[in-house]
């Protein structure tokens, strides 16, 4: 069977809190899949009303934190709904609106990155192109260890483990989700982390030694 035939049909696979290894991940949810959660946001394009375009912010009623579309409800539906509801907004302005409506997900990227910051992103961005648009690794991020928080139904978190080496890896599979947090840890060092540390540990243990040494002799 072909490639392009098998992968739609991968899923992800991950330990649960704290350790283990992301696998694989099934094809990019659509976007009558994906639903906008407080702090998202849409990007509205409306054709030749740049008054109405840009990009909104989804407050914590679900409805556009902004003055023009505030009755709007476009969080906590499937992103059809929250379509309609745009369209049946404008169609109070003309009779057959023309325009664009698109998701973006929250996901904050941190730790050895050029640029560590929130990003509102689209729901098909993988986990390596979110590091991508935070600058990149940095030369002291450990790439083959990224951690991913995500939060999961009922206010549970989940840790997930990808690997920025493999071009064709998880890291590139793995979709974001709203409020995922991925941090990039700094690589240790084995003269700075493990060696200086376990000499300073037999350092003070041959000092309190000869401490004692010296106390049983005088």
């Amino acid at each position: 069977m072909p490639r392009s035939f098998l992968l739609p049909f991968l899923v992800i696979t991950a330990a649960s809190l704290g350790s283990g290894r992301a696998q694989a991940q099934g094809p990019a949810p659509t976007t009558e899949q994906v639903t906008l959660a407080p702090g998202d946001s849409v990007r509205i394009v409306v054709w030749r009303k740049p008054e109405m375009s840009g990009d909104f912010i989804v407050g914590p009623d679900g409805t556009i934190t902004h003055p023009l579309y505030r009755a709007v409800r476009v969080g906590g539906v499937p992103f059809g709904t929250a379509e309609v509801n745009v369209r049946n907004f404008l169609a109070r302005f003309e009779q057959d609106p023309q325009f664009v409506v698109e998701p973006l997900v929250r996901v904050a990227v941190s730790g050895e990155v050029g640029r560590a910051q929130v990003f509102a992103v689209r729901p098909e961005t993988s986990i390596a192109d979110a590091v991508a648009q935070a600058g990149g690794p940095s030369q002291f991020a450990n790439r083959n260890q990224v951690r991913v928080l995500r939060q999961e139904t009922g206010g549970r978190q989940r840790e997930l483990v990808v690997s920025l080496l493999d071009a064709e890896g998880t890291a590139a599979k793995i979709r974001v989700h709203s409020g995922d947090q991925i941090v990039v840890d700094r690589k240790r060092s084995f003269f700075k982390d493990i060696l200086v540390p376990a000499l300073g540990i037999v350092g003070s243990t041959a000092s309190i030694y000869l401490f004692i040494d010296r106390a049983s002799r005088n």
